[in-house]
């Protein structure tokens, strides 16, 4: 007999088999030492070139017959190389998907089962290749390996309920019930490795780890938004205790936070707060969350604070990391959404938040002051454009103006509002659409430039407003009277089309046109009443309760100047009818105006109200000389 091994005797294989463990091993380290080198080229090319290494073991590999010791390593090295591949996309493609179904097919290959499997489903080929598995237990630490990096792929595409499915049968129940998938995670408990078993990126248990806490906190998060708190807590509880690094933990601990300021529990709520600030470098989500926190505590103070810090936060670039050569939790998360409260927006969003908030709080020079801040960011490209908040919706660029003017008259500084005026109508006024054209597109849906003619007669009502503080009453009637010119030829959108804008949350495009109306009819009426034009004045106030009859601002003023003109049966008809709507029951309404409308009517709201009927009560029941 001759002395030489045969070729096809298992001494080759084996050492060969020895050689490829070998290498595998030396990748996985060089790996561990590309990890440790930053973002340097060298980092990227020593981890390109240990993909290429693993992409060469795994095709030497799939070159051989299916047998148990040859898939022992072929497994690991497949999962090896699918972690690697990932954690340099930073994402799950279809490539992956596909190796690791071919790490299935070749399982079934030791049961040499007849037909294609090129077309079988992934859930058909893992209840195949599971009961193959009971037949050969020396892959199950290799299958669960494999199990965790499918749970990775379908947890990251959102593919909970084939992930529930897996996890059943991998512990091997047939009830195809759908199971909460948390306490399937939570149970499944992955072997441990034997001490001489090839080296991993990551194990089955340390993959088992990153899913459980990605789905924890992908479902506290999504509880949270729907309102179910009380098990979003639970959920995001679970998170903090798994694989989070410290800017997750921060994350965590920020949808805590909000959860338990929702559920009444504002102390703990900030001490949560606090921790996500201290654990992590993006501070926008604590801090914008803190101001929401504050804001309901009634903390004006420190609500402001906190967004001024939110601001000055947001202006900092944050430098990046080098992503781990792993998959990591971060990697299964979604990015998120404006509903999310780890959603903080811009600089110039959290500066007009803090400049709104000024003004509705009558903080009016520091108000000023944040608008002009803001209009500066925006206006010298510092911020490519201006996207208001979704959620809540905020404003939009020619809001942003009249918010400011608002703003500016409140604080006392007119001839700056004139300004900023001027130049929204500079912006504006050009793409007005012409008033026939107007009224076509309403009728027809149209929704090009349907708010134009409002924003431009809003610029017209504080031009009037600011001229008034100046005390230049001709130039004030005037912009009032432009303003009324435009309403009256102005069409609003369809109620059918929704709100005026994505402007301002539950703003009526009818309603807001319905009170700049009233508004503007006011403010020329009183400018009359200081000139001492009744009659005039008599005028606006009379068509501005008609036109706007839930307006009592303008009903209050008809009266008062009906009583000045000695038309007293006329005044006392009208109070009998304004008693008659104060005591019969009031819809709540369900919109609100936006900002610097609201704030203009703060202007011209009668500060002598009640003092005035009080004493018109009273003369209206003394008897009158005959």
């Amino acid at each position: 007999m001759s002395s030489h091994t045969d070729p096809g005797s298992s001494e080759p294989r084996a050492s060969c088999l020895d050689l490829w463990r070998d290498k595998n091993n030396r990748l996985v380290r060089q790996v561990q030492v590309a990890q440790g080198s930053g973002l340097s080229l060298r980092r990227q090319r020593l981890a390109q070139d240990t993909l290429e290494g693993l992409r060469e073991l795994l095709h030497s590999l799939q070159g051989l017959p299916a047998a148990v010791p040859v898939l022992q390593l072929e497994l690991t090295v497949t999962c090896n190389f699918v972690i690697l591949k990932v954690s340099l996309a930073q994402s799950f493609t279809e490539d992956q998907a596909q190796d690791i179904q071919r790490g299935l097919e070749r399982v079934l290959e030791i049961q040499e089962q007849p037909g294609s499997r090129l077309e079988r489903e992934p859930m058909e080929l893992w209840n195949s290749v599971l009961r193959a598995s009971c037949l050969v237990p020396e892959l199950l630490p290799a299958l669960h390996q494999l199990v965790s990096l499918q749970a990775a792929l379908w947890l990251s595409a959102d593919r909970l309920q084939d992930l529930a499915l897996l996890l059943q049968a991998l512990n091997g129940s047939q009830s195809g019930t759908s199971e909460d998938l948390l306490l399937l995670l939570k149970t499944w408990r992955p072997p441990a490795e034997e001490s001489d078993a090839p080296l991993t990126l990551q194990t089955a248990r340390g993959l088992r780890d990153v899913v459980l806490t990605a789905f924890a906190y992908r479902q506290g998060l999504q509880e949270l938004n729907t309102g179910s708190l009380p098990e979003a807590l639970g959920s995001l509880h679970e998170a903090a205790s798994g694989l989070c690094s410290r800017p997750l933990l921060a994350q965590v601990y920020t949808a805590v936070g909000t959860c338990l300021r929702k559920m009444g529990h504002p102390q703990r709520a900030l001490l949560y707060l606090i921790a996500a600030l201290k654990e992590g470098s993006d501070l926008g989500p604590p801090l914008l969350e803190a101001s929401r926190l504050y804001r309901q505590l009634g903390d004006t103070a420190a609500e402001l604070e906190s967004l001024e810090l939110l601001v000055e936060a947001l202006s900092i670039a944050r430098s990046s990391e080098a992503p781990q050569l792993l998959i990591d939790v971060e990697l299964l998360l979604p990015l998120p959404d404006a509903a999310s409260p780890l959603h903080c927006g811009t600089q110039s969003q959290a500066k007009h938040l803090l400049a709104s908030r000024c003004l509705q709080t009558e903080r009016a020079e520091d108000a000023a002051e944040h608008y002009l801040d803001l209009l500066a960011l925006l206006l010298d490209g510092s911020e490519s454009r201006f996207s208001p908040l979704p959620c809540p919706p905020g404003p939009c660029m020619p809001e942003l103006f009249l918010e400011a003017a608002a703003a500016l008259i409140q604080a006392g500084r007119a001839q700056d509002a004139l300004t900023v005026c001027e130049e929204l109508l500079r912006r504006t006024s050009s793409l007005l659409p012409k008033m026939s054209l107007l009224s076509e597109n309403a009728r027809k849906g149209t929704k090009e430039l349907p708010h134009c003619p409002l924003w431009v007669s809003a610029t017209h009502l504080l031009q009037g407003q600011a001229w008034a503080k100046l005390g230049a009453q001709k130039e004030a009637v005037s912009e009032f009277s432009r303003c009324l010119e435009l309403l009256f030829r102005a069409t609003p959108e369809d109620k059918e089309q929704g709100a005026a804008s994505n402007c301002e949350q539950g703003c009526r495009s009818d309603v807001t046109l319905q009170q700049l109306r009233a508004a503007a009819l006011i403010s020329r009426g009183l400018e009359w009443v200081a000139s001492g034009h009744d009659a005039k004045a008599l005028q606006d106030f009379l068509l501005g309760a008609q036109m706007c009859p839930g307006n009592q601002d303008a009903s209050f003023y008809l009266l008062q100047t009906l009583w000045r003109l000695d038309r007293r049966d006329e005044a006392a008809a009208l109070w009998r009818t304004l008693e008659a709507q104060t005591k019969s029951p009031q819809e709540d309404a369900t919109w609100s105006l936006p900002l610097y409308l609201e704030t203009c009517l703060s202007w011209i709201r009668p500060s002598d109200r009640q003092t005035f009927l009080e004493e018109f009560q009273v003369s209206v029941q003394e008897p009158r000389d005959v």
